[in-house]
């Protein structure tokens, strides 16, 4: 992971489980819950890496997805919290990406995106020039992952992180 300075990740599915029968705000649901591994992982990324979460989020803006990982204590491993919301652009669309880049003074190719939807997360985030890991357990053909990880706890070596 050469040149990446930000580590980018997508929050539903990837930091933390986004329950389907669960509607509104994620703060407000009764139970939040972090994925697999991501409470053991983050502390040591964090030590190497600046990160920011980068989403979606239909019904929270970037303050309510905050208290949300507040609710789980991982919030403080963020330096930022973004939504589709306050940028005015959806992932896949390039605007997400860049907006994202300029708000923190980085090139896109300074940049590593990790999520768990292999259109919306990698293949987005590829067509600006970022590095991408996508976390999935789903057999299949990712040619715009740069790595594919079964686990959260898998990008400590790829991010070449040693304990």
């Amino acid at each position: 992971m050469n040149n990446v300075k930000f580590l980018l990740f997508d929050w539903g599915d990837t930091l933390m489980v986004d329950y389907p029968d669960c509607c509104g705000a994620m703060v407000t649901w009764d139970v939040v819950s972090p994925m697999p591994e991501v409470t053991e992982t983050l502390p040591e990324i964090a030590k190497h890496f600046p990160c920011a979460v980068a989403s979606n989020a239909v019904e929270s803006n970037a303050e309510l997805m905050k208290r949300a990982f507040r609710r789980i204590q991982i919030d403080n491993y963020f330096s930022l919290f973004i939504t589709s919301k306050e940028l005015g652009a959806v992932k896949p669309e390039r605007d997400f990406f860049e907006r994202i880049a300029n708000t923190l003074h980085l090139e896109t190719t300074q940049m590593c995106m990790i999520g768990n939807d292999y259109n919306k997360d990698i293949v987005g985030a590829k067509n600006v020039g970022m590095k991408t890991v996508l976390v999935t357990r789903q057999d299949g053909d990712y040619p715009a992952a740069d790595y594919v990880i079964s686990s959260f706890g898998g990008i400590i070596s790829v991010l070449g992180i040693s304990a």
